[in-house]
């Protein structure tokens, strides 16, 4: 929203002026102003502003992002524990590096892939448990942790999907209760 005209200096008081160029030596006039920048917050409604939250999509990318990036580091560095016991006596130099890269490349993608999906999981059951229930605390997250490993495991028989359901509403209790204890006791 460029203004080059100066007849609308200052009429709006829910916008401010905004020169971009203000902190460097540019040869532009610096009574004049380039952007009418809004002052008012970024929601319709004051309900929305007073929720902390991401949107369902950005929880979506940021668990399955992060899963995937974690589940790669992870598989890497085992791979490169199997390339290097994979060595040979008379293998060179090159070839070595060639195990490791290899068995590293591979084990990080399947290991990303496969976390991946469980952030994906995750996040879906989450942002549905939210969206259902219009709440967003411990509990939450601890049934979003039972429906992943519930889901993960289903195609194994009902037992295995009842213990990994059970196993991951407790690893998602103690993820969330660990983030309350580092918030209250570790000055950031």
């Amino acid at each position: 929203m460029a203004a080059n005209n100066r007849s609308d200096h200052g009429s709006d008081e829910n916008t401010r002026l905004y020169n971009p160029y203000q902190n460097y030596e540019v040869p532009i006039n610096k009574s004049q102003y380039l952007y009418k920048l809004p002052t008012s917050p970024e929601f319709l409604f004051t309900e929305e502003s007073l929720r902390q939250r991401r949107s369902w999509g950005e929880n979506l990318t940021f668990y399955t992002g992060t899963a995937y990036l974690g589940g790669s580091v992870a598989g890497a560095s085992i791979g490169v524990i199997t390339g290097v016991k994979s060595f040979e006596s008379g293998d060179t130099t090159k070839l070595k590096i060639n195990r490791i890269l290899n068995s590293s490349g591979q084990t990080g993608r399947t290991w990303g892939n496969r976390i991946g999906i469980i952030g994906l999981v995750y996040a879906g059951i989450e942002s549905g448990v939210v969206a259902v229930t219009d709440r967003d605390d411990v509990w939450t997250s601890v049934v979003a942790g039972l429906g992943t490993g519930a889901v993960c495991r289903a195609a194994r028989g009902v037992r295995s999907a009842a213990v990994a359901g059970a196993l991951g509403g407790l690893a998602a209790g103690a993820v969330v209760a660990g983030k309350q204890i580092v918030k209250r006791y570790v000055p950031i």
